[in-house]
């Protein structure tokens, strides 16, 4: 672990997937917006980690926006790792990095037809300034080397590369697409790459 990020604070979280372990680290024990770390205790840590690491979505996470599936994946990954084990790591970079102010203004442009790439564009926002670096200091941290990537984005499992930790393995979190989110889950296939199989 860097000497920025630190653990700050640790306790059990009871869920429906089951009791997780819950982690804070921070740069500060007072920092309101902590890097969250969820285990399941009965994780084996002598073979690849189930691991997933989830960049925060206020609207889907909390208030079950339709627009995304962030939600979903979020719930499925608690689910898998509740019952095979593993660790989930959720960033605090909202919106692919341009925070939930600007994401309002974007969703305001996609109103008027745009997609996700094209808002930012058009509001000279980064189209993804997320970084994996905190996520990955936090499993070195804990003497994790190899682990199974439960994602559907290539740029996730690129940014190991070159790092102590293996991706052995990917394990795709697809959600079924609806009316409201079709637009914005081919744009993450058509523009993003990710491994989505779409009707």
């Amino acid at each position: 672990m860097n000497n920025l990020m630190q653990l700050q604070g640790e306790a059990n979280l009871p869920t429906k997937y089951g009791i997780f372990r819950m982690r804070a680290y921070a740069q500060a024990p007072d920092e309101r917006m902590p890097i969250i770390m969820l285990y399941h205790p009965q994780t084996p840590m002598d073979k690849p980690v189930n691991v997933r690491i989830h960049s925060e979505c206020m609207t889907g996470d909390l208030f079950g926006s339709l627009k995304c599936e962030c939600g979903e994946q979020l719930h499925m990954a608690m689910e898998y790792i509740g019952k095979n084990g593993g660790i989930l790591i959720y960033l605090r970079q909202e919106g692919r990095g341009i925070g939930i102010i600007n994401k309002l203004h974007a969703y305001r442009e996609q109103e008027r037809g745009l997609n996700t790439v094209e808002a930012n564009r058009v509001l000279g926002l980064e189209i993804d300034s997320r970084r994996y670096d905190c996520a990955i200091a936090i499993l070195k941290d804990l003497k994790i080397d190899k682990i199974n990537l439960m994602t559907n984005n290539p740029d996730k499992v690129k940014a190991f590369e070159g790092s102590s930790v293996q991706v052995v393995s990917r394990i795709p979190l697809e959600i079924e697409p609806g009316d409201e989110n079709m637009d914005y889950l081919k744009t993450k296939k058509e523009f993003f790459k990710h491994r989505l199989d779409l009707i």
